[in-house]
């Protein structure tokens, strides 16, 4: 399994931060000189229609252009599978009927990393809560190790990467093989009791078929900022001092969102997957949803990819099943007898006029997907234990419990 260890880099302590610069800007060019080679000489005579045949020319370019040997060889060779890796994903959009463009040429602004594939790293130096890694033609580059990476985890990749907010981080690409990762419980024994569907909410982030709610993160006092920040920054002159220094202002703000974002989903995923054995979730069309009239903005704050994602990847940490199912009419079909019903979005409670079943909106909705789920691995339906009234998300008693999103930020767990 692949997975990514990041750390805060300070090139600056040992004074390698221009020569980083300079080589980023380097990498920069050759990735340009790919997407234009790409362009003018992929023909049949000069077959360079993909990563492996390009780099067989990178000896022609440092013969003609002596500053792409000042880089490491095979931190080249892996800037010209980045650009086709960027061409292989846009034809995969077009293939998905989206409509997309070209490759763009990359102002330095654009570019702002570099990856070391396979060679020309080394980690050094990670007794206590520094380390130091040492990148071939750049020098050693200290970094906060806040998290030490497992004895049995192989690091096959670096990348050292620029923030727009001017700060810099190494991302480490670890392979861990799959012996050494828990296995997933056989799903023949798999217990029902111990699978839970989650429906991705409107007036709640999440909803769990075990009646537990959590709350949207509130993100108010962030965006009042970051409207803030912008208003100042229109009014300095582009490319000024003062602009700049506003923009990484207002590029701390934007990651400050981003982070909180992330660590919610963190906390979150790690609660499900540590909790159960199997959950299901709806496979949601996030992009053509974003694309729909309505708050756009709150439904990419919600990241409900990335939070699935997230959950993937997690899931394989703690093995855990991670199922998604169709997520089409999840809400209009009755989770007790299946019979559909239209209801708009300010309509809350689940009301069959088929078989009497009433139940909270979402809870309905979170029901659907574990049945959906069970099926999906062969295990059947789930039983609806019915309700004579919709319960109430904030329920205290019963079945119930409204979790805020600051507990789980705070504590890092839905528990006590």
């Amino acid at each position: 399994m692949w997975y990514d260890y990041r750390f805060r880099a300070y090139p600056d302590r040992t004074g390698v931060t221009a020569e980083a610069e300079r080589h980023i800007d380097i990498h920069r060019q050759a990735y340009n000189n790919t997407r234009y080679e790409y362009n003018t000489l992929n023909t049949d005579k000069d077959n360079i229609g993909s990563a492996y045949q390009h780099q067989k020319r990178l000896t022609e370019w440092k013969d003609e252009w002596a500053v792409f040997s000042e880089v490491h060889s095979k931190a080249l060779q892996k800037t010209v599978e980045r650009f086709y890796d960027n061409l292989s994903n846009l034809s995969e959009k077009k293939q998905n009927g989206h409509k997309v463009g070209w490759l763009k040429w990359k102002s330095p602004r654009e570019y702002q990393s570099v990856t070391y594939s396979q060679s020309g790293f080394k980690l050094k130096d990670t007794s206590g809560r520094t380390a130091t890694l040492w990148l071939s033609k750049i020098g050693d580059i200290p970094i906060r190790y806040h998290r030490p990476i497992p004895d049995n985890a192989t690091v096959k990749e670096v990348t050292l990467k620029k923030e727009t907010t001017g700060e810099w981080y190494l991302t480490f690409g670890i392979e861990v093989e799959d012996t050494a990762l828990p296995e997933k419980p056989n799903v023949d024994d798999l217990d029902a009791e111990d699978c839970v569907g989650v429906d991705l909410g409107i007036s709640n982030y999440i909803y769990t078929s075990d009646g537990d709610s959590v709350d949207w993160l509130n993100l108010s006092d962030e965006y009042d900022r970051l409207r803030r920040e912008q208003r100042s920054l229109s009014r300095k002159e582009h490319g000024s001092n003062n602009w700049e220094k506003q923009r990484r202002e207002v590029a701390t703000v934007k990651r400050r969102i981003k982070r909180k974002v992330e660590d919610f989903q963190h906390k979150l995923t790690t609660w499900l997957v540590s909790t159960y054995d199997a959950v299901f979730v709806e496979d949601l069309n996030v992009s053509g949803m974003l694309q729909q009239r309505g708050n756009a903005r709150n439904k990419q704050d919600a990241a409900w990819r990335g939070f699935i994602e997230m959950l993937e990847y997690k899931a394989e940490l703690y093995g855990t099943h991670v199922v998604q199912v169709d997520s089409a009419g999840t809400t209009k079909e009755c989770a007790e007898c299946g019979v559909a019903t239209e209801k708009p979005l300010w309509v809350r409670e689940h009301s069959c006029p088929s078989c009497g079943f009433e139940a909270d909106r979402d809870a309905n909705a979170s029901y659907n997907v574990l049945s959906r789920g069970l099926q999906e691995l062969g295990l059947g339906l789930a039983e609806v234990t019915p309700a004579e009234t919709a319960a109430a998300v904030e329920t205290d008693g019963g079945q119930s419990s409204s979790i805020p999103a600051s507990r789980v930020i705070e504590t890092g767990s839905l528990g006590a």
